[in-house]
């Protein structure tokens, strides 16, 4: 699948959409695909703070678990509560009912240092 072209992607397969200084996040499609059938997430609550290439939380998958590395610095505003109940939306729908955070960037600049769609899919393919 290619990743969609108006979002921003990090090298630990996190997808950005950004709205003004508020942004929404998630795993990408070739994430949820590497993980396979995800079975649990482990979120940050509402209120905490994203420290830039820190862990944030976790996803379990049948295979494995793998942590989630914040792409910036900032603070959690909405959380996919949906997620709790229906964690296979991640794997059905990455890009939309599988967001998983809503976060305010401390730095609006730091969205310069991911990597668009094309960078993304070629930085993928040089990993696998």
């Amino acid at each position: 699948m290619i990743p969609p072209t108006e979002l921003y992607y990090s090298k630990d397969h996190i997808w950005i959409k950004v709205e003004d200084n508020r942004v929404r996040l998630g795993i990408t499609d070739y994430a949820q695909t590497t993980l396979g059938e995800i079975v649990f997430l482990d979120l940050p609550e509402e209120g905490n703070s994203l420290t830039i290439n820190n862990s944030f939380g976790d996803v379990e998958s049948i295979k494995t678990t793998s942590e989630l590395i914040a792409p910036f610095n900032g603070q959690v505003l909405k959380i996919n509560t949906e997620l709790e109940d229906s964690p296979e939306y991640v794997n059905e729908s990455p890009y939309d009912q599988g967001w998983m955070l809503e976060v305010q960037m401390d730095n609006a600049d730091d969205i310069q240092h991911l990597m668009r769609a094309q960078e993304y899919e070629d930085y993928v393919q040089e990993e696998s």
